[in-house]
């Protein structure tokens, strides 16, 4: 028999049918580079510390597909500065209240020790402040700013009003308040204190100006400014002038590629904050800021409503505040009880506020610290201590992120630039 030949068309043809058959079945059995969802391409390199990138890969990769979830701090740690501190300010500024005089008189006091202020915050002269005293002169002003400003009772225009030295007292006066109660008392007066500004509002209108100031704030270079009250009015508390107010918010890429990295490999993204929860989902929710969290897996401070809905001067009862080990018990409370009981695998946080909860779990496996330099004193000092301890351990406990204070970026360090700062610091020396 002879032996078959082919004619060379023939073979090219046979060669393009193999070569197409071997494409497709490598299509169908491999994924493209495109489609790799390895944990390596999800989680991008950004401005991450290497290790830390390194260590969060493994975790992601250990808890995939496990019915874990993972839970964030909001201010400082998911963005850089303070949504609510911000949104305080900008109500000022615009003077976005809700209440009649006597409301705000209420508001301003709640829960507020009738003692002297300590002695970081006295007025110009070095007089001794109290509530009684501030309070008073606040109520003096607001009555004005009712009585006078269009957006309340009166025709001035906003940018009318801000000429008024009525205006400028109320300014200084209760943005130094609220620094004064938080710097002499305690977060647990502070925290719910700045909330009462909301009496009087709708969750939508809360919603409608706290989107608003976190636009304003988001072009807003990053600064620290000074806030003084009325030269002529110094009413019973006497002038008060006050540094280092915050400027400016930034969203984090690298937080955001995180949130959804671990989303991705089936662990629930969760945010657990000291601010209004209402605020902070405004925020974390909202598409056009890329975060992405479920509505509903953001808890933050409450207040109760009224029977048209409007916020009260009243904490939520049964609630925990949810700042130091009151954000434990609202994981346990409004999270956990999803799990079975079972805490977070993971926990990121950058105060002592968040410290509980990052060491309460028997579960969480890593702590990230966003470094903010805190006192060697500061309990979350313990955690950014044991970070740079356990540097490259590939079960490290806590992984320690720098960040460009002067810019509110990442940076691939452990250490961070201070606000004003050239030099690159790791831990407080302090």
């Amino acid at each position: 028999m002879k032996p078959i030949t082919l004619k060379k068309n023939s073979i090219l043809k046979v060669l393009i049918a193999a070569l197409s058959f071997a494409i497709i079945i490598a299509c169908t059995t491999t994924p493209s580079v495109t489609e790799n969802n390895s944990v390596e391409v999800l989680l991008s390199k950004g401005n991450w510390e290497a290790g830390n990138r390194s260590r969060l890969i493994k975790l992601i990769n250990d808890n995939t597909d496990k019915n874990a979830y993972a839970v964030f701090d909001w201010d400082f740690t998911c963005i850089f500065q303070d949504t609510q501190e911000s949104l305080f300010r900008y109500q000022i500024d615009n003077l976005l209240f809700k209440m009649t005089p006597e409301e705000f008189h209420t508001a301003i006091r709640v829960d507020v020790p009738k003692d002297n202020f300590n002695s970081d915050y006295v007025n110009t002269d070095g007089g001794v402040i109290n509530i009684e005293t501030i309070g008073a002169d606040l109520d003096a002003d607001y009555a004005y700013l009712y009585k006078n400003f269009s957006g309340m009772k009166g025709t001035k225009s906003l940018e009318e009003i801000k000429k008024t030295e009525e205006f400028k007292d109320f300014r200084g006066k209760l943005a130094f308040l609220y620094e004064a109660i938080g710097g002499t008392f305690s977060a647990e007066i502070a925290y719910p204190w700045v909330l009462y500004l909301f009496t009087g509002m709708t969750v939508d209108e809360v919603n409608k100006i706290t989107e608003e100031a976190n636009d304003a704030a988001l072009k807003l270079p990053i600064d620290r400014y000074t806030i003084e009250s009325s030269d002529t009015l110094k009413g019973k508390a006497g002038k008060v002038s006050l540094s280092g107010y915050k400027q400016g918010l930034r969203t984090q890429p690298e937080t955001k590629n995180l949130m959804q990295a671990l989303r991705a490999k089936g662990i629930e993204v969760y945010i657990c904050s000291a601010s209004l929860e209402d605020v902070v989902r405004v925020f974390a929710s909202n598409p056009k800021y890329g975060y992405n969290v479920k509505p509903e897996n953001v808890i933050g401070m409450r207040l109760e409503k009224d029977a048209n809905g409007k916020y009260m001067p009243v904490y939520k009862k049964d609630y925990p505040q949810t700042q130091a080990t009151g954000k434990t018990a609202a994981i346990k409370k409004e999270i956990a009880v999803k799990y079975n009981g079972k805490g977070p695998i993971f926990v990121a946080g950058d105060s002592n506020g968040d410290y509980d909860m990052a060491v309460d779990f028997v579960e969480t496996q890593l702590v990230l610290i966003m470094n903010r330099i805190r006192k060697s004193s500061d309990r979350i000092s313990k955690l950014s201590k044991l970070a740079v301890e356990e540097t490259g351990k590939k079960d490290a406990r806590a992984i320690l992120q720098g960040r460009n204070e002067n810019e509110g970026i990442f940076i691939p360090s452990q250490g961070s630039y201070p606000f004003g700062k050239k030099e690159l610091q790791v831990l407080s020396t302090k």
